[in-house]
């Protein structure tokens, strides 16, 4: 499985990439903005992204928005302070599969991953 994490906290990639590890994944890709993301997501096969939402150079509604130009079926899932109904409701519009609050639990996360993906976990 390959999963790209997308956030411009350094400490919130390594919480998610050791859940991940722990969890028996191993293709974890890092960006932290959605630039460096969409470049990572276009070279790689990606099963799920994990993406902030408040990012600088391009936000994950952003990159949500290229993502889905390209692939409309990867489960795109929102790692977010972000709770407004506006918010939500725009992010549904261009095709967000889930969100996770933060602060997230590797339990919080195994269970989006779970939902989302065919997994062991």
């Amino acid at each position: 499985m390959n999963v790209l994490i997308v956030d411009d906290s350094e400490m919130t990639r390594m919480v998610a990439k050791k859940t991940l590890k722990a969890l028996g994944i191993e293709n974890i890709h890092e960006a932290a903005d959605g630039q460096i993301a969409i470049e990572l997501f276009k070279a790689n096969p990606v099963d799920v992204v994990f993406s902030d939402w408040n990012m600088p150079n391009m936000s994950g509604l952003e990159l949500l928005k290229e993502i889905r130009a390209i692939n409309t079926t990867v489960p795109v899932i929102m790692i977010t302070t972000e709770g407004s109904r506006g918010k939500v409701m725009e992010a549904i519009q261009h095709g967000v599969s889930d969100y996770l609050v933060k602060p997230f639990t590797p339990v919080g996360l195994r269970e989006k991953l779970a939902k989302w993906v065919q997994t062991t976990v």
